[in-house]
């Protein structure tokens, strides 16, 4: 599982938007800020069943690439991973269109996490060696494990993130969400706060190496923008 600076890029198995300017860079800070609000009209929402999805994973593994820098002999492994997904319990995944003709600019999955999971296996453990097995339980019992989001880079900052995700997580019935970010000061890792997120894990290292992570888990429903600063 992994998100990267601002391709809100949640999770990987294998395992950016600031410009000065003057006053025009000022303009266009006031001009963004009532778009996370207009996004929704501005750009198609649709919910995408697994059929759906895995029909449009092409078009999604473009978003992925651009998103998180990729290569293209990573897109296989990739693409069988999210075939994987489609088929886990409780899976949704949301994507978000603009222009004409209309392409997909962002997309977020997830599903219900279950024993048996890799993902799910390795955090449970985590939790268990650091806050015991009650809180792991709490967490995990009954979570949402929110998988993949990631918005084009041409378009991120503009609220898409924060808009799918709110999206993904409406009407859930697991009691918890949980998702793993690069343990960093991020936009991402931030927008997760504001979310409603807190760390569980943090410096977490996944087997296989890199990076450290942070492990965030929130109670469900999310809150709109709890106001957090970070």
């Amino acid at each position: 599982m992994l998100v990267s600076s601002f391709c809100t890029c949640v999770r990987s198995y294998l395992e950016g938007l600031t410009k000065s300017g003057g006053a025009g860079a000022s303009r266009a800070v006031t001009r963004a800020a009532g778009y996370a609000w207009r996004v929704q009209e501005a750009a198609g929402v649709s919910e995408l069943d697994g059929p759906a999805f895995l029909a449009a994973t092409s078009e999604l593994l473009a978003i992925y690439a651009a998103a998180m820098g990729a290569e293209r002999d990573e897109l296989p492994t990739r693409r069988a991973i999210m075939e994987r997904h489609a088929a886990n319990p409780g899976f949704r995944a949301i994507a978000v269109t603009a222009g004409d003709p209309k392409r997909i600019i962002g997309f977020t999955y997830g599903f219900r996490g279950v024993p048996g999971q890799w993902w799910h296996d390795v955090v449970r453990a985590g939790i268990v060696a650091a806050s015991g097995q009650h809180a792991a339980a709490q967490w995990l019992d009954s979570a949402l494990e929110i998988a993949e989001v990631h918005v084009h880079p041409d378009f991120q900052g503009h609220g898409i993130g924060r808009l799918i995700v709110l999206t993904l997580t409406a009407a859930r019935t697991e009691r918890t969400a949980l998702l793993s970010t690069r343990d960093a000061a991020t936009p991402a890792r931030r927008l997760y706060y504001r979310l409603g997120f807190s760390d569980l894990l943090t410096g977490f290292l996944f087997p296989g190496g890199g990076p450290a992570y942070a492990v965030m888990g929130a109670t469900l429903p999310l809150a709109d923008d709890v106001g957090i600063a970070r």
